[in-house]
């Protein structure tokens, strides 16, 4: 299966996916040591992003969610790529600067994603491509 979005940051990852239904905070919302959802509240808390495709609304925020995320890659705990519905700068700045691909506006929406199975899924940033084996 394979749909198509808009390349945010260059790259191509693979990993387990990793779906959330509200956005995310990487300032004090994300452990930048563990890689693990801290966010009160947050449907996806205690969950570890390290290695995922992280998918989510959109980001929230403080602009140093950015340097978060490029903390969370030099400690080996950032998702491998991100799948927004809609990118904004925090995210998109962070993405780039930590070299996690990054894609957003899928034409089928984070409903398309195989939510609630295991797959692993490719995120290729450079030709806005999501895809995996059924």
């Amino acid at each position: 299966m394979i749909i198509n979005g808009r390349g945010i940051a260059r790259g191509t990852a693979t990993g387990r996916l990793l779906v959330s239904p509200a956005p995310l905070s990487f300032l004090s919302g994300v452990d930048p040591e563990s890689g693990v959802i801290i966010e009160e509240g947050h449907p996806l808390k205690g969950e570890s992003i390290a290695g995922t495709v992280l998918a989510f609304p959109f980001g929230k925020g403080s602009t140093v969610g950015s340097y978060v995320m490029y903390a969370l890659a030099r400690n080996g705990k950032a998702p491998a790529a991100i799948i927004n519905e809609e990118a904004e700068p925090i995210i998109v700045t962070g993405a780039i600067i930590a070299h996690i691909p990054m894609v957003d506006r899928l034409e089928t929406g984070l409903s398309g994603l195989p939510a609630g199975v295991t797959v692993t899924v490719t995120v290729d940033g450079e030709a806005g491509t999501v895809s995996w084996e059924a």
